[in-house]
């Protein structure tokens, strides 16, 4: 309850020591809050009503203002109040006004990276945070990275994405996805306001195809089979780490991530054995290596003493999970995915071979939709992946075409 014992004085405001509200007039109170016995907490409120709506505004702590600043500032609240403005909303929209002020100097780049560690420590792996920011760092620095995040509108955003919507229609919609994230949180931070102009429903899908429609009148991303042995006869002539990553990519049937993560010590007696942390399905997996494979290995094992089998441009850092799709572009094959060739395996082995699907499904490491089927094989059918492979690897190195015959399982 309050203590209604008129004007504060100076000296009051620093003696009392029991807690409650002390009235100084006109809506401003010092709110003295504690047991009794310790040194209380002081603050000043100022409490108003405004269109018959009673509220209630902290103005700051009395260690900070004195009694003579509390008063003035209740006089500038009385008087906006008294013009019908909420003082409590005025303060509000000049703290935002004055954060956005302040992030002129915050680039897009620098969001970016605030995201990413506010966000990556919940991504199940690095693999996750590094796409995230190689992606946005190819294509959406380069626009707009050393912009201010709040003069980020439409016109950029279509400016990063519209090239890429028919040609990569994957990338650029995940790109959206993500510049669309970064400017969410940089609007919920305060460092901007307004719509965000990489949103999709209702905004972007207004301006560009849907991307299923794009992909109907696109070449796929994965290469007929047919057309495989011309294209790693191509691979073959080209030069550096990727090509040959690429290659041990298709031989394996592998996916980007394994490949560029694969270190020199995981490569023993013919096989490769994949950790579980770098895996989709989060379980070790073996891979039989096929002489081919075993051939590049040996061709990047020429350079010893690398932490990893398909090393980068940086010390001790793998090859970037972009550089396989650089690659493909320098080859003219923009139409195709690194990806793309797990797609090209499975038509392949499907329509080329006799072996059954649960060796051809082990062997690109799905996980098992039954759970009826995984009780009843828990072993991962190493011998007879290991003659797949070995197929596979003979047809890649094949001349291919329509007269390709049946290869039959071997025993």
């Amino acid at each position: 309850m309050a203590h209604l014992v008129g004007r504060l004085t100076a000296l009051k405001v620093i003696k009392v020591k029991k807690p409650g509200m002390y009235a100084d007039g006109a809506g401003l109170y010092l709110q003295v809050t504690g047991d009794g016995q310790s040194t209380p907490a002081k603050s000043w409120i100022f409490r108003f009503t405004l269109r018959g709506r009673s509220r209630e505004m902290g103005l700051g702590s009395f260690s900070i203002f004195g009694l003579a600043e509390a008063r003035a500032k209740a006089a500038e609240y009385r008087r906006q109040v008294y013009e019908g403005i909420d003082p409590i909303e005025a303060r509000r929209a000049h703290r935002a006004q004055a954060a956005l002020e302040a992030a002129a100097a915050l680039t897009f780049k620098e969001c970016t990276k605030q995201y990413l560690a506010a966000h990556s420590a919940g991504w199940r792996n690095a693999k996750h945070a590094a796409q995230w920011s190689s992606t946005l760092k190819t294509y959406a620095e380069p626009v707009i990275g050393s912009l201010s995040v709040h003069s980020i509108d439409t016109a950029l955003v279509m400016k990063i994405i519209e090239p890429l919507w028919s040609k990569k229609p994957e990338t650029a919609s995940r790109l959206r996805g993500r510049i669309e994230a970064v400017l969410d949180w940089a609007t919920v931070r305060g460092f901007r306001q307004g719509e965000n102009p990489a949103r999709w429903r209702g905004h972007l899908d207004k301006l560009l195809p849907a991307r299923a429609k794009v992909r109907m009148v696109k070449h796929h991303a994965a290469l007929p089979y047919d057309e495989l042995p011309a294209f790693m006869t191509a691979l073959g002539a080209q030069e550096g780490v990727a090509a040959r990553a690429l290659e041990f990519l298709i031989l394996t049937a592998a996916r980007t991530g394994e490949v560029i993560g694969a270190r020199p010590e995981e490569i023993k007696d013919k096989v490769w054995t994949v950790p579980a942390g770098r895996m989709k399905a989060s379980k070790e997996h073996r891979v039989p290596l096929s002489e081919a494979a075993l051939a590049i290995i040996d061709t990047v094992r020429e350079v010893q003493g690398r932490a990893y089998l398909f090393p980068g441009g940086k010390r001790d850092r793998p090859l970037s999970n972009m550089a396989m799709l650089a690659l493909l572009d320098r080859m003219g094959r923009m139409d195709l995915t690194a990806h793309g060739f797990r797609s090209t395996f499975r038509d392949w082995a499907a329509e080329s071979t006799n072996y059954p699907n649960e060796v051809v499904e082990m062997a690109l490491a799905h996980t098992i939709g039954s759970k009826v089927e995984a009780a009843y094989r828990r072993g991962d059918l190493f011998e007879k992946r290991k003659s797949l492979m070995s197929d596979w690897a003979t047809f890649c190195a094949s001349s291919g075409g329509a007269d390709q015959k049946i290869i039959s399982m071997r025993a």
